[in-house]
């Protein structure tokens, strides 16, 4: 879990408490990770302490609530160690809303359908890239301005896959997208069909 173990990151440095964990770790992944919900970070901090990978200690202040500093453990070295080294794969694989949504938009046959979802996501994305190209000159920290460019690589790869899906269902002139409504992954043989001599499986079914 990348947030648990970014945690485990940050108290590697010393002792800390929830919101000023929550402030490291904001400042440390820059704009494009958005805000650290502080109710979700003290349920990660929870199960670091059941798991024994930090310690809680409730510490007095003379006029606020008392505050709850952690710190990390030797497993928690541990653990953090071996996150670090050990590789990391895509996280959610290649499941995701817009591939759903081209596969919808594909079976469909309608060329316009295709066209416009594959228009709307390039228009998002381009957007998106220029947000997070204004984002990173502005960055003054090189590990954050690593990280914006790194998300705009994301983003430039799923601009070329709109591209290839472009390219795949709309450039024969729909031929695809019809063969693909009609259940068939590929669109149909010229001179193919039940009168002609290359008939489908259909024909030699019979």
């Amino acid at each position: 879990m990348a947030i648990q173990h970014a945690v485990l990151a940050l108290l590697a440095r010393g002792p800390s408490y929830g919101y000023e964990l929550k402030s490291a770790f904001e400042a440390a992944v820059g704009p494009q990770w958005g805000p650290l919900n502080i109710g979700h970070l003290y349920q990660i901090l929870d199960r670091l302490s059941r798991d024994g990978l930090v310690v809680a200690e409730r510490q007095p202040q003379p006029v606020k609530p008392d505050r709850v500093v952690y710190e990390i453990t030797a497993d928690g070295r541990g653990e953090l160690d071996s996150w670090l080294t050990a590789p990391s794969p895509r996280s959610g694989g290649f499941r995701d809303d817009f591939f759903l949504k081209v596969t919808a938009a594909a079976r469909s046959g309608r060329a316009d359908t295709v066209r416009t979802v594959l228009a709307n996501q390039r228009g998002h994305l381009m957007r998106e890239l220029r947000n997070l190209d204004g984002l990173r000159r502005q960055a003054d920290d090189p590990v954050v301005r690593l990280l914006l460019s790194a998300a705009g690589r994301h983003v430039e790869a799923d601009l070329a896959f709109v591209d290839d899906a472009e390219a795949a269902l709309l450039a024969d002139g729909g031929a695809t997208l019809t063969g693909l409504a009609a259940g068939s992954a590929a669109p149909p043989a010229a001179g193919s069909g039940p009168s002609g001599e290359g008939a489908g499986p259909a024909r030699a079914a019979g």
